[in-house]
Order: C-alpha cells, then sequence, then structure tokens
C-alpha cells in the first residue's frame, strides 16, 4: 500500500503539527506557475515520495539537486495540467472523488476508514489526498477531451497494421531515454543536446551505468523516475522512426540515439515475447442491463442520485427491472429494450461502468453508482469467454494506433503548454542546469561538457 501512496506525486500539503506555545513556520514558495505557486513542503513531500519508491535502491537516484528538479518539472506539468483543465470548463463531481478514493481502498482491502488512517500515518490527511485525487481524474479528463477532439485512426490505416501484422506477432518491453530539444532551438542547444545523449550512450556501452538507471539520472521525460518504461508495446505501437530497429534487436540491446521531434532518444529492448501466445482474440464479455439517469443542465448530480437511489429501492421492493428501464431509464439507445445491452466487453462503455459489471454476480443488481453520463443501476445477467475474432483484431488495433497517436499529441501538447508558461524556480537545486549532473563522466559525461 506504501506504493500506492507514495506513487502520488501530486499529493497535497504536508501540514506541521500546531503546538498552542509554538508559531509554525510559515511555508516558503519553491516555483511559480503562471498564476499559481508550488510550495516548498509540496516539493519536499513529492521528493520524499520518490525516496520512498526508492527505498532500498537509493543508488538508482540522480544527485538531490538533479532529484528535486526532476520532482519540480513534473510538479509544474501537473499544475499547468490542471490549470488548463479547469480553464476549460473539465470538471470533476465530489461524487466521483468520493468513487474514485472507494475503488483504491477496496483495491487495497482496507475501509476507507482505514486507508484515511495509514494516509494520516504517511503524513498526508484524507482532504488533501481527496485533492490529489480530483487533480489526477480532471488530468485524465483533459487528456480524454484531447482523445475526442483531436484523434481519429481510418479504416486503411487499420489494413495497413493489419498487413503489417502478418508473420509477426511479436510483442517488446521497451525503456527510454530522451534528452529533449526545445521548440526553435539553437545550433548550440540541439549541439549540447546531442553531445549529452551520446555521452549517456557512451556510459551504458562502458558498462559504468545500466539503461534504468541512466534514464533516471539523465532523461527528460516524465516518465525518468521510473527508468524510462514504456510498458509492452506492439510493432504498430511503435514510432516508425524506431519500429525497423526493434524488430532487428534482442533483449538488452540499446538503440542509437535518434533525433525525433522531442529531442534525441535511445530505445532499449528490455524482452520481447509472442503475442499469439497469449490468446488476444479471447476476452470476457458481460450480458447486463441498465438504468440511466442523466446529471446535465438541468439536473444535478445530487438530483440525479435521489431519483436512482428512489428507483433502486423500488427494485429492493420488488418492481420489475425492465419495465421500470421502460418507464424511467434516460438511455434511448437501450430504455425500448428494458435496458437491455447485450454483450459487451468490460470496458466497452467505460471502466467504471465495466468495474461495477464484472464484481457483480449473475442475476444480481447493482446499488447506484455514477460514472461521466450519470447515475446507473445495473442488473447483470451472465458473462462469457468469447472469441470475437477479427472484428475484435480490428478494434484491437484500431486502439493501438489510437493510442500512439495520442500519446505523440499528448507529449506535443504538453511541450507547447510548458513552453508557453511563466515558470519561476526560486528555491529549487540544480533548476539553473538543465541537463543535470554536469561532469560526472568527465570527458564523455552525459551533459557533453
Amino acid at each position: 500500500m506504501k506504493k500506492l501512496f507514495a506513487s502520488l506525486l501530486a499529493g497535497a500539503l504536508l501540514l506541521a503539527p500546531a503546538f498552542a506555545q509554538q508559531v509554525a513556520p510559515i511555508d516558503g514558495i519553491a516555483v511559480v506557475v503562471d498564476e499559481d505557486v508550488i510550495l516548498q513542503s509540496e516539493l519536499d513531500r513529492a521528493v520524499a515520495n520518490i525516496r520512498a519508491q526508492y527505498a532500498g535502491r537509493t543508488e538508482q537516484l540522480p544527485p538531490p539537486e538533479v532529484l528535486e528538479r526532476q520532482v519540480a518539472e513534473r510538479l509544474v506539468l501537473l499544475k499547468l495540467q490542471v490549470a488548463r483543465a479547469n480553464s476549460t470548463g473539465v470538471k470533476v463531481s465530489s461524487q466521483e472523488v468520493d468513487q474514485t478514493i472507494g475503488a483504491i481502498a477496496a483495491q487495497n482491502q482496507v475501509s476507507v476508514d482505514q486507508l484515511a488512517a495509514q494516509l494520516a500515518r504517511d503524513g498526508t490527511s484524507l482532504p488533501q489526498f481527496r485533492e490529489s485525487i480530483r487533480d489526477e481524474l480532471l488530468v485524465q479528463r483533459l487528456r480524454q477531451r484531447l482523445a475526442q477532439s483531436q484523434i481519429s485512426v481510418s479504416d486503411a490505416e487499420v489494413d495497413a497494421a493489419l498487413a503489417a501484422q502478418q508473420g509477426s506477432g511479436t510483442q517488446y518491453h521497451l525503456a527510454h531515454i530522451l534528452v529533449a530539444v526545445p521548440e526553435g532551438a539553437t545550433p548550440e542547444q540541439i549541439a549540447t543536446a546531442q553531445s549529452k545523449i551520446e555521452g549517456v550512450q557512451g556510459l551504458i556501452k562502458r558498462g559504468e551505468m545500466d539503461f534504468a538507471a541512466a534514464a533516471v539520472r539523465y532523461s527528460d521525460s516524465p516518465n525518468a523516475l521510473e527508468g524510462g518504461d514504456l510498458g509492452w508495446r506492439s510493432s504498430d505501437e511503435i514510432p516508425s522512426a524506431f519500429a525497423d530497429l526493434v524488430r532487428g534487436m534482442s533483449p538488452g540491446q540499446v538503440t542509437e540515439p535518434i533525433r525525433g521531434p522531442s529531442g534525441f532518444q535511445m530505445l532499449q529492448v528490455v524482452e520481447s515475447r509472442d503475442a499469439s501466445q497469449a490468446a488476444p482474440s479471447m476476452v470476457t464479455q458481460y450480458k447486463a442491463s441498465h438504468i440511466l439517469i442523466r446529471v446535465d443542465e438541468t439536473t444535478s448530480a445530487a438530483e440525479a442520485k435521489a431519483k436512482a437511489d428512489t428507483l433502486h429501492a423500488r427494485l429492493l421492493g420488488g418492481a420489475d427491472f425492465a419495465a421500470l428501464a421502460r418507464e424511467e431509464s434516460q438511455d434511448p439507445s437501450s430504455q425500448a429494450r428494458g435496458g437491455d445491452l447485450g454483450w459487451f466487453a468490460r470496458d466497452q462503455f467505460g471502466p467504471d461502468f465495466g468495474g461495477e459489471v464484472a464484481q457483480l454476480d449473475d442475476g444480481a443488481v447493482s446499488a447506484p453508482f455514477r460514472t461521466q453520463a450519470g447515475w446507473h443501476i445495473v442488473k447483470r445477467a451472465g458473462s462469457r469467454q468469447s472469441d470475437v475474432g477479427d472484428t475484435s483484431q480490428r478494434d484491437q488495433v484500431r486502439e493501438t494506433i489510437g493510442r500512439r497517436k495520442l500519446e505523440d499529441e499528448w507529449n506535443r501538447f504538453l511541450r507547447e503548454m510548458r513552453g508557453e508558461a511563466f515558470v519561476d524556480f526560486r528555491n529549487v537545486a540544480g533548476a539553473g542546469d538543465a541537463n543535470g549532473d554536469a561532469g560526472e563522466a568527465g570527458t564523455t559525461d552525459a551533459n557533453g561538457n
């Protein structure tokens, strides 16, 4: 559980104890981010979280001033994303925050009260934790909005990807190191970044540092502190500049540095596997019906919940689910069928809806729960393992291409937002050294010095 808490880098302020005879010190400002600030306590808490994640492996962390700069940059990006979400009308209700906290508690097999007690022992109050969860949900919604407005995948792209997959079912576990180059970089900045990536390459080739440690110390990517881990990717999820190189590589091998839109990158193939062994076409499907009460301009979340509670009470009192759905549900696509949704994969209607259906027994009716659409009551009819064949394969490929496009577009969005922001590092060690701990590797150091 401690790992879960430590991973919340945007955790709220760590409050000092108050004593009647003692005046609490005023919290300092570490970074100014447009109209917002990152307090010193926020930064200290986030750095402590990272150190907790690396307990027993502190030698893999960069020097303290470099770690503080990396964490400060993460917090800057989080502040900018939350501000953009708020300014563009993205909303997260208190009920959604409560639901997420409840899910976190359930996943860790504790009650919300026990979760709050664990948070308190780790130095975070439940209100602070709620605020960090709200921020994370806002960023998720902002990313979803970008996907809906900017990302599309054509049938021709799916056909091309399927053709490329013929005879190659290999998946790759990848990691990367990024040396960023700013928009409109000068020749000197480009030369410095190239020298740095070549220095990092030299350290890895000579065995002076493994790839993950080099990523933690030198990478400018947001996932640097995870060792640059990119997870498992199929060939059509790998950027085209690297795809041909990766196909010919063995686990442990590292690509040569390549210039991309974000800067200079190197990829490592951590391991590979044959995707066909996992029988990817077999999926769990569920059959269920639901009643939806929408939250919209005319119905508040509280009003929708009250109505859903009333309908749930009627069901507990013996009302027929299908008849009640035809009478009261506000989902036009299923209302006439008594709320029947047919057979569907778990996340077809979103992870929140799918999670509720998955935990029900066949024949059971859920308590009212909230999703982006509104308040639902679900009756599960059955489940099955299904080979959904070519349709599923096309859907999977379409989703894969969409994820890759979204990742590229999201990274471009973050670079653009960061480049436009006013950021003043007032009290952050190493903030003036954008390339990390200079001079460490001598004439072939990772900074090109």
